[in-house]
């Protein structure tokens, strides 16, 4: 049951249509369900959010692959998927609630660790963060593409060969492209223009031997805006692509062999 399913379980309306609280108890301040089952669930969800962002936001001495382990192990999809609605970030979210944890969840975060300095010194002009047991691989549009168009330029291809490699070396990961824009112009416009964008980048890597089934393409438009859209340098990091990397099934199963040994 998820959070809006929560609160319209516990109102219903009176013969006024004002709100009414009959599956609930007020206590210290917030409704809390009387059904025990809705109970449990509530209380299982807040522990692992709380959890997760006690994890992001604290234990600074961590590093990527221990916060991965516990990330994966205290909250899995439900809390990674809350956390990137929450913060805006789709990447963190997808990334995070992709998350194995515990033993195999270090084990995979070692290898990404390794990918993503890999990432770092054979592609500069690339961003690269470590999130959990993933990578979030950052082009803007100025290194990718013209204004306003979605074909590849020289530089680009340049770059992308040399991220085909580190992939390539790397066969065991899922690579999820998304695609994003401004907040000039239309909305569909930019969601167009933000899917053609991925697509284009997906199709580059498909013609450099990257198996179309490890890469699936979202555009998300100006939906997401990781910098200001108030100004012109931030506008241009907004139009970028972004590469989540994350362990397939069988990076993920080898991982819990190498944990169980």
């Amino acid at each position: 049951m998820n959070h809006v399913n929560l609160i319209e379980s516990c109102v219903t309306s009176n013969s006024l249509n004002e709100p009414t609280f009959p599956a609930c108890k007020f206590h210290a301040g917030i409704f809390i369900p009387n059904n025990t089952s809705i109970m449990k669930n509530l209380r299982m969800n807040l522990i692992m959010i709380l959890g997760t962002v006690l994890i992001l936001s604290g234990c600074a001495s961590w590093n990527k692959t221990q916060k991965g382990a516990v990330v994966g192990t205290a909250a899995g999809g439900a809390a990674g998927a809350v956390i990137g609605r929450a913060s805006g970030n789709t990447a963190l979210g997808a990334i995070i609630g992709a998350a194995v944890g515990g033993a195999t969840g270090a084990v995979i975060g070692h290898q990404m660790d390794k990918q993503a300095e890999e990432i770092k010194n054979t592609v500069p002009d690339a961003r690269v963060e470590r999130v959990g047991e993933g990578i979030v691989v950052e082009f803007s549009s100025n290194v990718l593409f013209a204004f306003d168009k979605s074909n590849l330029s020289n530089d680009a291809k340049t770059n992308l060969d040399k991220l085909v490699i580190v992939l390539n070396n790397y066969a065991d990961t899922d690579i999820e492209l998304q695609g994003h824009t401004d907040s000039k112009g239309s909305e569909a416009c930019n969601q167009n223009l933000s899917e053609q964008r991925a697509g284009a980048v997906s199709s580059y890597l498909s013609g450099k031997g990257i198996r179309n089934s490890r890469v699936t393409i979202k555009g998300f438009g100006e939906t997401i805006p990781k910098y200001n859209n108030e100004t012109a340098e931030g506008r241009t990091q907004n139009r970028r692509v972004e590469f989540l990397i994350t362990a397939n099934e069988k990076m993920k199963a080898d991982a819990e062999k190498q944990a169980s040994n």
